[in-house]
């Protein structure tokens, strides 16, 4: 009977898990988490009425492997869309006001936050060559900017990367971080006709599945997202184990042994699902450049101030997901999420729940403050860009030191090697958000993959 020991007990570990157990129901297997609850960023506090999501906000059915999960783990039925106005209306706050993102190529043309020459320059995208000489590993600004101009890229691009990686967008690889751009550029000749295609695509999958064509949207349950977390947990049952640190690895011919605090467990295969500085941890006494390769990714900090106000002191309410503020703009908060607009049950009646996140890459100091500090920096932020009249009557703070993964320039490479050395380790498996994206939607996907391997 094959031992089977994943270490890491956040998404990845715990749909990893789920899945390893489907396929091969008679393997003995073991989820070790340090801490004392599973479920890594994801998780939902409940107070007062509200409903605070501490990590993501929602599952995304860009991608059919999170909502796949759910519809295996019986949980289908229980899954609500996010609000209309969500799914259309996003925003960023630029110049002293919120505008609109552009959902169409109409709506860019006649939208005021790109100059006349900056909305041509974007537009004409599908038209332009790709040079010959384009670096093999480009970053996400220099690829902007080739394909849409400098303005978008400064608004636009920089929005995208500020509201899914909170990073530097002249640091970040465009092949690692939005695999999806350079790909279409390649078999497509544009990114715009790339969307077009793939949108096609996904409307004819539909139909071949007997389903009605949707746009794609988030989706919640109406107790939050800890309704994911909680069912994998009791599918999973005793294979899940909390509060046990993982402190060593060793290999012999006969196996693996899996040094945990005061035990050492035997294993055939070992997946590691920590975050990265972790797994280094792991891997350098079994190889120096294995384990600093992996350590070398860097990690962005992140402080959620969770504030919630009464209707009459909230005037601005925009039906829509949220706003970003381009990191550009060195603004004291990345971006708002506007919870109680995208699932109404997030706040009581005649409340609102707002989501400031704050940190980032570029201004580590804010997510830094205090507690109080942070609340009145928020608070201030929200008077300044929604009107906010009066005081919060709900908060919650919510820090994560190593929020997101940054797939630097080199993080194509760098995982490249990663995976050769690796594999001189029969049995190592190392999964997580480290390498291959940082979204749910990654997570469970790789969990599949992960489960193919074993």
């Amino acid at each position: 009977m094959k031992r089977v020991v994943i270490v890491g007990g956040g998404l990845s570990g715990l749909a990893a898990a789920f899945r390893i157990r489907q396929a091969h129901p008679a393997y003995h297997l073991t989820l070790l988490e340090s801490k004392p609850r599973l479920g890594g960023n994801i998780g939902t506090d409940h107070a007062d009425g509200f409903t605070v999501e501490r990590g993501p906000n929602g599952l995304f059915d860009a991608k059919p492997h999170a909502i796949q999960l759910c519809k295996d783990l019986g949980l289908g039925g229980r899954l609500i869309p996010a609000s209309e106005g969500s799914r259309k209306n996003r925003f960023v706050y630029l110049k002293g006001k919120l505008h609109r993102l552009p959902g169409d190529p109409i709506r860019l043309l006649f939208n005021p936050v790109l100059s006349v020459g900056g909305r041509i320059r974007a537009l004409t995208e599908p038209f332009r060559k790709r040079p010959a000489n384009v670096p093999e590993d480009e970053s996400v600004a220099e690829f902007a900017r080739r394909r849409f101009g400098k303005e978008a890229a400064d608004v636009f691009v920089d929005a995208l990367v500020t509201g899914i990686h909170a990073g530097d967008p002249e640091r970040l690889s465009v092949a690692a971080a939005f695999p999806r751009l350079p790909l279409f550029e390649r078999e497509y000749g544009s990114v715009f006709k790339g969307f077009l295609r793939a949108a096609k695509t996904r409307r004819q999958g539909a139909i071949d599945r007997g389903e009605q064509p949707s746009p794609q949207r988030m989706w919640s349950f109406r107790e939050g997202l800890q309704v994911l977390i909680d069912t994998l947990a009791e599918r999973l049952g005793d294979v899940t184990r909390t509060g046990v640190s993982v402190n060593g690895l060793s290999v012999s011919g006969v196996g693996w042994t899996v040094h945990a605090a005061g035990e050492q467990l035997p294993a055939d295969v070992v997946v590691l699902t920590t975050p990265a500085d972790h797994q280094a941890g792991l891997l350098s006494p079994l190889n120096a450049r294995l384990g600093e390769l992996v350590g070398g990714i860097r990690y962005c900090p992140i402080a959620v101030a969770v504030l919630g106000y009464r209707d009459a002191d909230a005037p601005v309410r925009p039906d829509g997901f949220g706003y970003i503020a381009p990191q550009n703009t060195k603004r004291d908060v990345l971006g708002v999420q506007w919870c109680s607009s995208t699932f109404p049950d997030r706040a009581p009646s005649g409340h609102v729940l707002w989501r400031a996140l704050c940190g980032g890459v570029n201004r580590p100091d804010v997510a830094a403050l205090p507690d109080d500090e942070l609340r009145r920096v928020v608070h201030r932020e929200l008077t300044t860009t929604m009107g906010v009249t009066g005081g919060p009557v709900f908060s919650r703070i919510v820090r994560w030191p190593k929020a997101i993964p940054q797939y630097d320039l080199g993080h194509p490479a760098r995982v490249a090697e990663i995976t050769s050395l690796a594999a001189n380790f029969p049995g190592l498996i190392l999964g997580g958000n480290a390498y291959h994206g940082v979204a749910i939607n990654d997570c469970c996907e790789q969990a599949e993959h992960i489960t193919r391997r074993v």
